[in-house]
C-alpha cells in the first residue's frame, strides 16, 4: 500500500487538512464499515448463545494481539482498556502505595496520568521540565528521585511539548519501575514497550481506532494486584466472590468493550502501513521547518509526530479559525501555545494549507 493509496481510506481527509490525531484520529471508511457490519449482524442475529460468545472472545484476543504487535509486547502481557486514563488506573490502584511512597512525574504530563497518580495516596514529586531544553529533562527528573521513590510515572511523548522524554535512560539508570503513558506513540512512531513495567496506549488516536479503546502492557502480571476486577479478571470464583486470577494480563481487562468498537479497531489496525512511523517523523520534520520560520517552536527538532509552538495572540481562536478553514489543529489551554499533529496519512499539501490558513 502506498501513500496515496493509504491515505484514500480516510473520507475526511478530501476536505479537511487533519491534523489533530493528538486527540482523536481520523475514522477510516474500513472501520466504519466493520463497525456497521458488527452492529447490522447483532441486529439480526441477536447478541447471544454460544457461537457467538466465542465469536467475541476470538474477536477480543484478535484485537489483543493487534495492539500488542504495534508496541512490540506479547499478546498475553497486554490488557484491553478503554482509554490510558484507565490503564494509569488499574497500575496505580494496584500497586497499593501509601503516603511513605514517592511517585516522579513531570509537569508535562496529562491530567490523565496525573489524576490517578494523586489518586494513588503515594506523594507526588514533579520535575519541572516543560521550560527547559529537552536534553536536560533527564538530570530535572533524576533530581527528584529519592530512597522512597517506588514509580516512575511519565510520558513517552509529551502532550503538550510534543518532545520526547528519556525513558529508555532513566529506566537504564535507575532500575525503578516505570509506568509509561504512550498515547501519542502507538500508530505515530516506532515502540518496543518490553523494556518498561507498564505501558499504556489509546487507540483513538495515532491509531485512528473507534472511541474508548487502548490497551496496558504489564510486562509481570504476577506483580500487580487486581484492584479493579472485572469479568475476565477471573479464571474461577466461589460463591463469596473470591476468585483466582486469570492468565496474564488479561486478568487486568477493563470490562466489555462494545462489539461494533472491537470491529472497527480490528479494521483500524489493518490500515496502517508499515512504513507509519518513518513518513509520520518525515512529515513531522518537514512541519517543524516550516513553522520554525515563522514561530517560536517549542518542541525541540527531531523528536516525535507533535509540533508546537507559540502563538502570539489568544491561541483558542486561532485554532477556532483554522478549523473554518478546514485545517484542524488544537490549542493547548493555559499555554498560548497551539499543536499540530503529524500522521501517517499527512501530506505536503496539508502543511501547506496550514501555513496558508495561519498567514490570513
Amino acid at each position: 500500500m502506498n501513500f496515496e493509496q493509504a491515505r484514500a481510506q480516510f473520507p475526511v481527509l478530501d476536505r479537511i487538512a487533519y491534523l489533530n490525531a493528538g486527540s482523536m484520529g481520523p475514522l477510516a471508511r474500513a472501520t466504519v464499515e466493520a463497525m456497521a457490519a458488527r452492529q447490522q449482524r447483532d441486529l439480526e442475529q441477536g447478541r447471544s448463545g454460544k457461537a457467538w460468545g466465542d465469536e467475541m472472545r476470538a474477536l477480543r484476543e484478535r484485537v489483543r494481539a493487534g495492539i500488542a504487535a504495534t508496541i512490540g509486547v506479547p499478546a498475553d502481557r497486554l490488557a484491553l482498556t478503554t482509554s490510558t486514563t484507565e490503564g494509569c488506573n488499574i497500575v496505580l490502584s494496584g500497586l497499593r502505595l501509601g503516603p511513605d511512597d514517592e511517585i516522579v512525574t513531570t509537569d508535562s504530563e496529562h491530567f490523565g496520568l496525573l489524576g490517578p497518580l494523586h489518586a494513588s495516596g503515594a506523594r507526588v514529586r514533579v520535575a519541572r521540565i516543560r521550560g527547559r531544553p529537552a536534553e536536560q529533562a533527564f538530570e530535572a527528573i533524576r533530581a527528584e528521585i529519592g530512597p522512597k521513590t517506588r514509580l516512575l510515572a511519565l510520558s513517552h511523548v509529551s502532550w503538550q511539548t510534543g518532545n520526547l522524554l528519556p525513558i529508555e535512560e532513566l529506566r537504564e539508570q535507575t532500575g525503578l519501575p516505570m509506568l509509561v503513558d504512550g498515547a501519542q506513540t502507538a500508530g505515530a512512531i516506532a515502540v518496543d514497550a518490553t523494556p518498561f513495567d507498564y505501558y499504556t496506549v489509546s487507540a483513538q488516536k495515532w491509531l485512528c481506532g473507534p472511541d474508548s479503546t487502548g490497551g496496558l502492557y504489564v510486562r509481570d502480571p504476577d506483580s500487580l494486584h487486581v484492584a479493579l476486577p472485572t469479568f475476565f479478571s477471573q479464571a474461577e470464583h466461589d460463591e463469596t466472590g473470591a476468585f483466582r486470577p486469570a492468565a496474564g494480563a488479561a486478568r487486568f481487562d477493563g470490562g466489555w468493550i462494545p462489539t461494533a468498537s472491537l470491529a472497527g479497531l480490528e479494521a483500524a489496525l489493518e490500515t496502517v502501513p508499515h512504513w507509519a512511523a518513518h513518513h509520520a517523523a518525515e512529515v513531522a520534520a518537514r512541519c517543524w521547518t516550516m513553522l520554525s520560520e515563522r514561530f517560536e517552536l517549542i518542541t525541540a527538532p527531531g523528536q516525535a509526530s507533535l509540533v508546537t509552538f507559540a502563538y502570539d495572540g489568544d491561541a483558542a481562536h486561532e485554532a477556532a479559525r483554522l478549523l473554518d478553514q478546514g485545517v484542524v489543529i488544537r490549542d493547548l489551554p493555559g499555554t498560548g501555545w497551539l499543536r499540530v499533529s503529524c500522521g501517517w496519512w499527512t501530506s505536503d499539501d496539508d502543511l501547506r494549507r496550514l501555513l496558508t490558513a495561519l498567514e490570513t
